[in-house]
Order: C-alpha cells, then structure tokens, then sequence
C-alpha cells in the first residue's frame, strides 16, 4: 500500500473516531428513548452523521483538488498541466462521492425525520416529499445536483480558469446543507448565517487545500515547493478567516459564556477551539522551518509535519460533525414576532438621533468593509515602499466610499431599512448611486496591476495574471458594454420592486445579503462604465458618457414616480408580520420611498458631471503636452494644425495677388 493510501486511510479513521467521541460527549449517541414515541434506531442514528462526514469530507477533498488544480500548480498561459489535469479528473470523482454521500444523507435523514427505519421509508413517496418539500432536503438535494453537474464539468475541463469556475462552483455548494441546520434555529440568524458561511468556506480551502498538499508532498510530485509557498499565504488568511467567523458563531449560539463548560455543545466547542490553536502553531511552524527547508531540496519534514497536520484536521472535521448533531444550548428569547424577523427588537420612532445611535453588527458587510479597505492600503505601502506614488485624492475617494458602506450596512440606517420602505430606498438609493461612484474613482484595478509582481514563472498565473485575464475575459467586456450595464442598473431595479422578489429577499438573510450586495455591484459596474479610471474593455469618449448618463438617469425618476402612484403596498406580507406601531402608514412610507428614487438621482449626477468635467479636462491638458513634447523631440508640430496654417498662408497670398 503507498503512502498516500495510508495517510488517507489514516485521515478517514481520525475523523470517524473523533465523529464518536464527540456524539458520545455531546449526547446524541445514546440519547434517551420515550417509549412511546417514534425511534428511528441505531442504524439511522449512526447513518445520518456518517453519510454527513462523507458528504463534507469529499466535498473538502473536491475543494482541494480544483485549488491545486487552478491556483496552487503553475499553469502554462492558462492551460493546466499535466499535474493540474489529473487533480481536476480527480476532482470528478470525489464530486461524485460528495454527491453520493448527500443522497444517503437525504436517506437517513427522511428515517430520522419520522423515527422510521430505513425499509419503512425506502418509499419513493416519503423520500420525494423529504428531498422536495422540507428544508434541509431540498438542500441536500441541492448538492447532490450540484455534486453530479461538478463531476461532469470536471471531465473535460484543461484551463486554469474554467478549473477556478469548478472550484466557485464548488464553494457554493458546500453553504446550503449546514446553513439549514442550527443555524436557521439560532435568535441571532443573520449573525449566525454570516458566520457559519465565512466559517465553511474558509475550512474548505484551509483543510481540503492541505489535505491535497500532503498528498502531493508524500507521492513526490513536481512544483512541492511552489505550491507549499503559496498555500502558505493563503492558508494564513484563512486561519484568520476561520477564527474570527468561529466566534461570532458562538457568540450567535451561546447565551451567555457559562454555556462553553456546562453544555453538551461548548464542550464540543471548546475541543475544536484548542484543536484550532494547535493548527495554528502547526502552521507557524510550517513557515518557520518546514517551507525553508523545502526550498533547500529536504522535502521529508515538510511531508512528515504537514501528514500530521491532516489528521489533526481530518479529526476536527469529524467533532465540527458531532457538533452539528448536538443541539445548542436554550436560552430565552424574547416572544416577539419582530425579534424572530429581524434578530433584533423592533427599534423604537425613527428620529436622527436613533439612526446615529442603534448601530447594527453585519459580520457580512463588516468583512466586505475590512477587506477592501486593507487590501486597498496594503497596496498602497506597497508602492510607497517601492518609491511609487499613488494620488492622494484617489485614495481619499476609495476610503470615503467604504466609509460610507459600513455606515449604511451596520449603523441605526441599516436597522430601520428593515422596517421602514423609505428608510430602505435611502439606503439603496446610497449604496447603489454614492458608494459606487467613490469607490470607482479610487481606481483599484489600476493599483492591484501596480502593487502585484508578475508570477515568477513566465507564462504562469499569479495574482496580477488573473486580473488582467478577468479584465480581458468575454464576459468583462459584455458586462461592462454601456448597453448591459445600464440595462442591469436600471432595470435590475424595476425587476426587484415590481415582482415578490423584494418580499423574499426580506424575509431571508442571506437574500437581504443578496440584494444589497446587487444595488452596491450594479452601481460599481454603471458608474465605472461612465467615470472609471481605471482600464477597461469598453471606453466611451466623454461625449458617450454624458448621453449614457442623461439617457439613465430619468428612470429612477420614473421608477420614484410609478412608487408615488401605487394603491397598495410592496411586500405588504413582510411589514405587517413586523407589527410596527409608529410612524406612518405602509402606503405613506411607499410614497415618501418613491419620492425619495425621485429626487435622489440629482446629487450623483451633478457629482458624476463633476468628474467627467475634470476628467474631459485632464485628458485634454495630457493630449496637449503629449502634442508639446512631440513637437519638441521631432522639430515638426502638429501634421492637422501645421496643413491648416499652410492653407489659411495660400489663401492670405491669393488675396494680396501674391
């Protein structure tokens, strides 16, 4: 048997018995059985949990392959090699086993449901109604679709970027099924579901990134050292990722910090925290020793160290398991209708003082915030430290924009646009027509292109070659057509108002996520189009600007205007279950919202005229002196001026008789 089968054996062994250790401490191995009550038996009991590690273990293991694959392997101008290829071809089959174990998932999971046994339920009629009509079925379905659609992509993928689509894809598969478990039950359900998918998506490229690494490590394959290296760096932000999005998902749990050590649940916790810290010293010793080694051709304490490391985290998935089958602790919530909506009591009259004061905590929008605010000034030191300037008003524009993102997604303004239309139309209206123009203006594509270095390997693919294949891809330069983003911008909106899309997007988190996240995108991508400084696939001159700016604009006043005009409420189901006693009626704030839309498109008009004024200005001057210098290094002028001086000289000669 090689290496590598038995270090994955090994992985396997660690996370089932740790998946037993953990049901036995949490409780749900041998729970109490009521007589009388339905019990689906040992057989489900054990089932469910194992068909889920198998199910989250290959889903990890698919993960890894598609980033080594796409990211972590050097590529040949964008065609993965020989290395690449086999771990996307393997990627297949774990997406197939990932799809298999959420089918036995759903399965176990219909016996458990009803407290039958697996031959009482192998009815189609039961499993169709669980996969189809319940919530955690329809997820598990979910990745079982998904988990068969990967493993046929994946067979005929042979570029980097399609392995990268894979690997999204892949990511985005692994949120439904736990984002239906405790985290729907949870009081604090924003928090919790922001937090839980921060968590999984960090874990997944952390651990299925190492589990690969060691693979490759221990079967002696070509390029060890460069995708160590970079592993390294990411696997640093992930670990901050992990830790960070770990404790707000305890804090969205735990009522109070007593429950760590007198709960079933925090004890299982505080297992994963420590095996949390113990990765973490791993990796630092990895930076510290193991990858210096590596570059000096002693590749054995690295494989040795990183072996060790898998189990550790082959074992912390097996407890993350155990842990999603033993139930938080209760802790009393208030009886508030409005509490379970929102996350949060009903805030109190809408005043200016209360919108500055009730501030709200989006881990979403906070880490959104986070990240472009340090990756944009890390940039920035970097061309400092370099001896290259970057403009200061540029900087100053970027900053201001997230500034006023954080202030619309986590002050007293993002509390009252749940309850109140016109406060919400403010807050879109901002995000999709104010942030966006500053954010643009900060020119953050030009930076990334100054501030990355070239991949060492020449025709490889490192972080500044992936964005200028992004700039250069298709789908950049139909997206960013002046015809597809104003149609997106303008009638994305009308779209979201006038259908039960705005209703839904409300009554779910991660829609209210999904709908914020479009009015910020959409506007990004307009204005971009219109005043954006930095390259792109479709340049308009500045005349084209201006008409696409004037052509655009009067339909948000339109769209205000159909809002005045309306007899009956929108999302009208989603405002009444809140219960909001004060202020005005449901129609009055619709209104006062439409004619927010209406007279809130003059401020970023005159702002974007503004730019295109200095910019019109700037380009001329540039012209101009390019013009100077030219003349100045040929002796020669401007060809077009210097044929007009000779012609207007001919026509001066004629009229004196010359």
């Amino acid at each position: 048997m090689s290496r590598a089968a038995r270090l994955s054996i090994a992985g396997a062994l660690a996370a089932v018995v740790a998946l037993a250790l953990g049901m036995i401490a949490g409780g749900s191995a041998f729970p109490r059985i009521i007589p009388g009550l339905p019990d689906a038996g040992v057989v489900v009991r054990w089932g469910l949990p194992m068909s889920k590690l198998l199910m989250d273990a290959a889903g990890l293991v698919t993960v890894g392959l598609l980033l080594m694959a796409a990211m972590l392997l050097p590529n040949d101008k964008g065609v993965l090699g020989a290395g690449g290829l086999s771990y996307v071809k393997a990627a297949s089959w774990a997406a197939l086993t990932w799809a298999g174990g959420a089918f036995l998932a759903i399965v176990f999971g219909a016996a458990d449901s009803i407290g039958r046994t697996v031959p009482q339920i192998l009815d189609g009629a039961i499993l169709t109604s669980y996969a189809t009509q319940t919530t955690q079925g329809v997820a598990l379905t979910l990745v079982v679709l998904f988990g068969v659609a990967i493993a046929l992509f994946s067979r005929g993928a042979i570029t980097a970027g399609a392995a990268a689509g894979l690997l999204v894809f892949a990511l985005v598969t692994l949120l439904p099924a736990p984002l239906t478990g405790h985290t729907s039950s949870s009081p604090n359900h924003d928090l919790a579901t922001s937090s839980v998918s921060l968590h999984l998506l960090s874990i997944a490229l952390w651990v299925g990134g190492l589990g690969v690494l060691a693979v490759h490590a221990v079967l002696r394959r070509p390029q060890l050292e460069v995708a160590a290296a970079r592993f390294s760096r990411m696997a640093l932000w992930c670990y901050a990722a992990v830790g960070l999005s770990g404790v707000f998902s305890l804090v969205a749990r735990l009522g109070a910090l007593s429950d760590l050590w007198t709960s079933e649940y925090g004890v299982l916790a505080v297992i994963k925290i420590v095996a949390f810290v113990l990765l973490g010293y791993v990796g630092y010793w990895h930076r510290q020793r193991t990858l210096v080694d590596l570059e000096g051709g002693k590749p054995r304490a690295f494989t040795r160290l990183a072996g060790g490391e898998l189990l550790l985290m082959a074992a912390t998935v097996g407890v993350a398991v155990a842990l999603s089958r033993t139930p938080p602790p209760v802790f009393s919530v208030p009886a508030d209708r409005a509490y379970e909506l929102l996350g949060f009591p009903m805030p109190p009259e809408f005043s200016i003082g209360n919108m500055l004061t009730l501030w709200w905590f989006d881990l979403f929008f906070a880490a959104v915030a986070g990240v472009l605010a340090m990756l944009y000034l890390l940039g920035v030191l970097r061309l400092r430290r370099r001896g290259d300037r970057w403009p200061v008003g540029r900087t100053a524009s970027w900053f201001a924009g997230v500034a006023i993102l954080v202030f619309c997604t986590q002050s007293g303004l993002a509390r009252y646009a749940k309850v109140m239309f016109d406060v919400h139309m403010v807050e879109h209206m901002t995000l999709s027509m104010v942030v966006p123009i500053f954010l643009v203006l900060g020119g953050p594509v030009t930076l990334a292109l100054r501030a990355l270095k070239p991949a060492a390997r020449r025709g490889d693919r490192g972080p500044r070659e992936w964005v200028v294949t992004i700039l250069h891809s298709r789908f950049t330069k139909v997206i960013t057509h002046p015809v597809v983003a104003t149609v997106i911008f303008v009638a994305s909106t009308y779209a979201l108002y006038f259908t039960p899309l705005f209703e839904s997007a409300m009554n779910e988190h991660l829609g209210h996520i999904a709908m914020t996240l479009h009015f910020l995108l959409s506007g990004c991508l307009f204005f971009w189009v219109i005043i954006g400084v930095d390259p792109g696939p479709n340049r308009l001159p500045h005349v084209g600007r201006l008409l696409m700016l004037f052509v655009t604009m009067p339909f948000h006043a339109f769209f205000g205007i159909a809002l005045m005009m309306m007899g009956s409420p929108i999302a009208q189901g989603w405002y009444e279950q809140l219960g909001r006693t004060w202020g005005d009626t449901l129609l009055q704030t619709q209104r006062d919202g439409g004619a927010i839309a209406w007279g809130f498109g003059e401020i970023p008009t005159l702002m974007v005229l503004l730019a295109i004024a200095v910019q019109w200005y700037r380009d001329d001057d540039r012209q101009a002196k390019r013009a100077d210098r030219r003349a100045d290094r040929t002796g020669a002028g401007d060809p077009e001026l210097d044929s007009y001086n000779d012609y207007l000289a001919k026509l001066n000669r004629a009229d004196k008789g010359e």
